[in-house]
């Protein structure tokens, strides 16, 4: 009779912290972004350190790569590369400068426009966060799920 108390209280006890467990796995933070004032001067840095052509290169030469090694066609290969689009990510680069205020970005851009070198070395090709992002944003290309419905 005991134990079957305690099986009791303890099955009582498990059911009701259930929805707590539940309740607080719906709740999630959403992604940081820059204000919109700063989104302008984030575009502005994409632009001066040519990151689209970076991106654009960079998904390129990982459909080629598959291309080549699972032997597609002419016409998959063309599909795939169609949807190659730097607004299905630019989102994770605005991510990558929403902690910066105004004068960083601004002293960023400026420093940018100025230094040749900087541009192709700079903080979105060395952020390791980014380019592991970049790299399954190109896998999920390569997997064809970027293609839209027919």
């Amino acid at each position: 009779m005991k134990n079957l108390k305690r099986h009791s209280l303890l099955i009582l006890s498990l059911l009701m912290f259930i929805p707590y467990i539940g309740a607080s796995q719906q709740y999630s933070t959403p992604v940081q972004m820059p204000t919109q004032q700063n989104a302008i001067i984030v575009n502005d840095i994409i632009e001066a350190t040519n990151y689209k052509t970076f991106f654009v290169d960079y998904c390129l030469n990982k459909i080629n790569e598959t291309a080549s090694k699972e032997k597609w066609n002419e016409q998959k290969t063309k599909e795939i590369t169609e949807t190659v689009n730097f607004r299905n990510f630019r989102d994770a680069v605005y991510n990558l400068f929403a902690f910066h205020d105004e004068i960083e970005l601004e002293t960023l851009l400026k420093t940018y426009k100025k230094d040749k070198i900087y541009q192709t070395t700079n903080i979105m090709t060395t952020n390791k966060a980014l380019n592991i992002n970049l790299d399954i944003y190109a896998r999920d290309i390569v997997k064809g799920k970027y293609i839209p419905n027919k």
